[in-house]
């Protein structure tokens, strides 16, 4: 079966609340018909009323029966609680006066409703940047004990759906040192198994197993042993090179004695630069489908949308949420 199917039943009819901070957006709203449609989930629109009735029906999209919430004219005891919880949970960091402006902010709003369980997951970022998807998930969600940052990673689909693997960091921290390298690989395994990915984590390099002496192998190595130290109960192994991590023959013969190389399935990538582009040269020149970024390592479920993507992106991402919110509760 193939993986959307796989997810699609495990989360059909489970009544899970999805919320889109982005609520006037076409593609969101799309999306957030297809899903409430198809049983999936119960998206919850943020936003201005009239203005997303308006894009609702010059694209011709039945939103009568989706819950709709701006957060302007939300009821005065409800918001009067969400500020609370929100200047409690910031721990003095932010008043009551700055609170009540930040939280008329959408994604502000969809994440504390997620803290609050009023929702069980927040999808975002068709409009809005990384940044600003995150920073609202690290002040109120925050990582979960072990994790200092949280991490992006894409679930990565070839065309004929017969395969299915891991990248890893792509998204989120632009130079990584090995400790958070190692927790990178760690909730990069975590997050494979959730999603039927059988956990062999290749810690990648332009070099393999000393091949290359440099800072930059090094602190790969280094964050290897510490991956291996933190979760000895998944397969990790570095510094590889991705076609000694991919290749059967070319594993056996750089790293003969690896447990991963060569037959890879979740990708660490060093830094952001060779994950960014990694990913988009499989997606481009090798006809990958991707799925995310799906923030790792945080409390409860917020994913992050590319800027770039279309109807079905957000409606995939919004079932991988959904699937999270599941498995989490």
């Amino acid at each position: 079966m193939e993986l959307f199917e796989e997810l699609s039943l495990k989360v059909k009819g489970k009544d899970v609340k999805i919320v889109f901070p982005e609520g006037d957006e076409p593609r969101i709203i799309g999306a957030a018909v297809r899903l409430l449609a198809d049983g999936l989930c119960k998206p919850i629109l943020l936003g201005n009323v009239d203005a997303i009735n308006e894009v609702a029906e010059a694209r011709g999209f039945n939103i009568s029966h989706l819950e709709i919430i701006d957060p302007e004219t939300y009821a005065d005891d409800k918001y009067a609680e969400m500020v609370a919880s929100f200047v409690a949970r910031r721990n003095g960091k932010v008043s009551e006066e700055d609170a009540q402006k930040l939280l008329r902010d959408v994604t502000y709003f969809g994440t504390m409703m997620v803290y609050m369980g009023l929702a069980d997951g927040l999808v975002s970022g068709a409009v809005h940047s990384t940044g600003d998807t995150v920073r609202p998930a690290l002040q109120i969600i925050k990582t979960k004990p072990g994790v200092s940052r949280t991490s992006g990673a894409f679930i990565m689909i070839n065309s004929d759906k017969s395969k299915k693997y891991l990248f890893s960091d792509c998204a989120i921290n632009i130079n990584p040192n090995a400790q958070e390298l190692a927790e990178i690989a760690v909730e990069s395994a975590k997050t494979a198994e959730l999603f039927g990915i059988e956990p062999n984590v290749a810690m990648l390099s332009f070099s393999t197993k000393g091949s290359a002496k440099s800072e930059e192998a090094l602190k790969v190595a280094e964050a290897t042993k510490i991956a291996q130290e933190l979760a000895p109960n998944y397969n990790i192994d570095g510094e590889l090179q991705f076609d000694a991590a991919f290749v059967p023959s070319v594993g056996k013969q750089k790293a003969p004695d690896s447990p991963v190389a060569g037959q890879a399935t979740v990708f660490v990538f060093p830094e952001i630069q060779s994950g960014n582009i990694g990913y988009k040269i499989a997606q481009r020149f090798g006809n990958f489908e991707a799925i995310g970024p799906i923030l790792q390592g945080l409390n409860k479920p917020i994913s992050d949308l590319s800027r770039g993507c279309n109807e079905e992106d957000v409606y995939k991402l919004a079932i991988i949420t959904a699937n999270q919110a599941l498995m989490e509760n």
